[in-house]
């Protein structure tokens, strides 16, 4: 390979992780403006939580129909198809002045990003065959992927203090437009599948199951997860998974065949990826709530809380990642980062009313970034390492579901769990609630929703340690070694 074709194809991948950081960043970017926009356009309580909602519904049920979409129609294609929607839809959301149209703006934004999210792995895949550069790219790609939602709570911060909230919208569209020309420039074209149909039945079936499952579970919340609203929804959302599962074993050209479920370490991956999302959530929406609501932060300062964190996983993603697969494979790096992320949420847990960002807040960060930092880039190997070239957008469509459906399902289960700590909390004071008691039922329940985050986490590293080294094990240690040297990692 010539020093211009390796040039080329660090480029692309700028390009690539750019395009990805918006679609990450907007999961997380857009909660600590909530506020602002809730007094903007008078959105109640219940129905705020659809701008987040909106986003989260459709962006989990349709990243199975992008990935497979960009195996049969060219991965580039689906990928400017995709940030282009996404950008136009970003204009939408940041010029809204009434709630039908952020929320529905919302709702297509999902879609591009979900298209984004499934087809850029692949096309990283495809641009690094060689193992040892790949895992350096994978390395990049993670640190995005990791840091990209606690990166989106500081953009966040800043843009709704020192602007407004509709920029946390309005900042992704030159982003959007320069991801679009420089892939067009730099990213070569990619053919699809020829002469495979897509599967219309299979897909159809299998986002609908995903579409009604998300929202039953994004509102069970308000609805009660025994409501009959609740329970109807999971039900008819599994009737439409069994009938997915009857198509895909029947037809000739499955969306999702049904051998990849069978493929050891990405099933592995994937229930590793749905555990830790539902961890992350308690991190990223939590621990902002806490600083928020609690010890009384501004948007800023909430932002500037997560920034050693970013750093940490950005020294681990940008060179000692690779390290650490080039010597220990991904099962065991993955195992202790998911164990760290636990401990990181447990410190969360003792955190007080009155506490102290050096003592109560610094350290459970710090732990955290380092187990993120630690964990990203070898789940993501595990989950696409052993998949054919041909069927990588299915696969990472597939971890990707896995990761957005965890996250979804945390944030009800977690949002759930400490709001119904806290009630209970407040019905135990006095009938003149102080301040100081208000702020301590809050925090009672954000405590006990740490404790389960830290038992999803936990449950991450127990599965991890059921990979199969082979994934990424150190093989290629001397390749690895030598590129690592030549490129200064």
């Amino acid at each position: 390979m010539t020093a211009t074709d390796r040039r080329a194809r660090w480029l692309a991948l700028i390009v690539l992780c750019l395009g990805d950081l918006m679609i990450v960043l907007d999961t997380t970017i857009v909660n600590v403006a909530l506020p602002s926009i809730r007094a903007d356009l008078g959105f109640s309580e219940a129905s705020l939580a659809w701008v987040v909602n909106a986003y989260v519904l459709t962006f989990g049920g349709f990243m199975l129909l992008g990935g497979r979409l960009g195996d049969l129609y060219g991965h580039r294609r689906l990928f400017v198809a995709g940030v282009a929607l996404f950008t136009a839809a970003s204009v939408a959301c940041g010029l809204a002045q009434a709630q039908q149209v952020l929320v529905t703006a919302r709702v297509v934004q999902g879609i591009g990003g979900a298209v984004v999210s499934a087809v850029a792995l692949s096309l990283i895949m495809t641009l690094f065959e060689e193992p040892a550069e790949r895992t350096k790219a994978m390395g990049v790609f993670g640190f995005v992927m990791a840091a990209g939602g606690s990166i989106g709570v500081l953009a966040g911060g800043v843009l709704t203090d020192v602007l407004n909230w509709h920029w946390v919208f309005l900042v992704n569209v030159p982003v959007g437009v320069a991801v679009v020309v420089l892939t067009l420039a730099v990213i070569p074209a990619s053919g699809g599948a020829s002469g495979t149909r897509l599967d219309v039945a299979g897909s159809i079936t299998v986002t609908a199951a995903l579409v009604v499952a998300v929202y039953a579970v994004v509102n069970a919340g308000t609805a009660g997860w025994t409501s009959p609203q609740t329970l109807g929804k999971l039900a008819a959302a599994a009737v439409l998974l069994a009938v997915f599962v009857v198509v895909e074993s029947r037809v000739a050209a499955p969306l999702v065949p049904l051998r990849l479920f069978r493929i050891h370490n990405l099933a592995t991956a994937n229930v590793v990826g749905v555990l830790w999302s539902a961890a992350m959530f308690a991190w990223f929406f939590l621990s902002a709530l806490y600083l928020q609501l609690v010890l009384g932060y501004r948007p800023l300062q909430v932002g500037l809380a997560f920034l050693p964190a970013n750093l940490i996983m950005g020294a681990f993603s940008l060179g000692l990642s690779a390290k650490i697969v080039m010597r220990f494979g991904v099962k065991r790096p993955l195992a202790l980062g998911m164990a760290l992320v636990a401990v990181g949420l447990l410190l969360f847990a003792r955190a007080p009313v009155g506490g102290n960002l050096a003592f109560d807040v610094l350290p459970a960060m710090l732990v955290l970034g380092v187990g993120v930092g630690l964990a990203f880039n070898p789940v993501l190997l595990a989950a696409t390492s052993d998949v054919d070239i041909t069927e990588s957008g299915l696969a990472s469509g597939v971890a990707n579901t896995g990761f957005m459906m965890g996250g979804a399902l945390g944030l009800a289960v977690l949002a759930s769990i400490a709001a119904s700590r806290t009630q209970a909390l407040q019905h135990t004071q006095s009938f003149r609630p102080t301040a100081q008691s208000a702020a301590a039922a809050l925090n009672g329940g954000y405590h006990l929703a740490f404790v389960v985050g830290a038992v999803f986490a936990a449950l991450a590293a127990v599965v991890a340690t059921l990979l199969r080294s082979a994934a990424a094990a150190p093989v290629e240690t001397a390749e690895l070694e030598r590129e690592c040297v030549l490129d200064g990692v």
